[in-house]
């Protein structure tokens, strides 16, 4: 593959139903490795979402199979495609056949074009910025990133990101056949706990149940507050038996756990309803309703105990 800018046959050529924009209209703009950085999207929580650039080609596109999903219409499913140069280091980006086309700075992607610290990549409206691993301002743009995916008490994924990672991870099930599970945890009696002592002391035990679930997870799952006294644990990868495996043990964690406001020493239980993606759930919402009904049957059959 040529290692600089240049005129190569597209990669191939989507068909899909990409809504046709007009690229060349500007937009307002808004310690690691190299990395490509979300600058600017419609979405603004997705402002500062990274993906680093190791020695593979990343693939970039609105499809959730993508190394970096851009969730706005203008995307094609497979836009562009950055991968290592070949010889001389550094990376190169070209198009593979998007709807919309691609601009490298600007202008008009053509064929491989190599990247230099500071260069942008516009597909539809969103702006990606490639940043070297020595530039701080990657730094920047991931902490904003991550304060608006993250639920400020407990550290965990907010709601609006469990909601956009489900459906990705649904989304992976149905086209290779993965296994994906959920579990649902609400924590029993949790307006006792403010009633008795004081919303800090809730606001207590939400902290140390998020620290408890980001300390015991593994790294592909995808822990999250969805609501008040409610959190969640997405799980690719997984199973059923898997799912209730884990869920036991935090169940059993938690209730072993004291936690210490002034003068007072706080125990709770969680109830935790685990479900795995099946045949019969026909969207995302299907499947997180099925588990929220294992939910309710752990808490109607005395609490303290996993349903699936």
């Amino acid at each position: 593959m040529p290692r600089d800018s240049g005129t190569i046959p597209l990669v191939a050529t989507y068909e899909d139903d990409t809504a046709v924009t007009d690229v060349d209209k500007p937009v307002a703009v808004g310690l690691q490795r190299d990395c490509l950085i979300v600058i600017y999207h419609k979405d603004k929580t997705q402002q500062g979402k990274r993906v680093e650039l190791t020695s593979v080609a990343v693939r970039v596109g609105r499809d959730p199979d993508n190394d970096l999903v851009l969730l706005e219409e203008g995307v094609s499913r497979r836009h562009a495609r950055v991968q290592p140069s070949v010889g001389a280091g550094g990376w190169v980006v070209m198009d593979v056949g998007s709807r919309n086309g691609t601009l490298h700075n600007g202008k008009p992607l053509a064929g491989v074009t190599r990247l230099s610290n500071g260069d942008t990549i516009k597909l539809g409206s969103v702006i990606v910025k490639y940043l070297s691993g020595a530039d701080l301002e990657s730094a920047m743009y991931e902490e904003v990133y991550q304060l608006a995916i993250t639920d400020n008490l407990t550290q965990l994924k907010n709601r609006r990101e469990l909601d956009k990672e489900l459906a990705a991870e649904c989304g992976r099930v149905r086209r290779h056949g993965r296994d994906l599970s959920l579990m649902l945890l609400d924590i029993d009696f949790f307006k006792r706990v403010n009633d008795a002592h004081g919303h800090p002391a809730g606001d207590a035990v939400l902290m140390k149940l998020g620290a408890l679930l980001l300390a015991r997870v593994r790294e592909q799952d995808i822990p999250a507050r969805i609501g008040g006294e409610e959190l969640a644990v997405l799980m690719p990868e997984t199973d059923l038996a898997g799912a209730v495996a884990l869920a036991e043990e935090l169940r059993a964690a938690i209730a072993a756990e004291a936690v210490e406001v002034g003068d007072a020493s706080v125990r709770v239980t969680v109830s935790i309803g685990c479900a795995q993606y099946g045949p019969q759930d026909a969207d995302p919402a299907a499947f997180f309703g099925r588990c929220d009904e294992k939910l309710y049957a752990a808490k109607s059959g005395g609490r303290n105990r996993v349903c699936s």
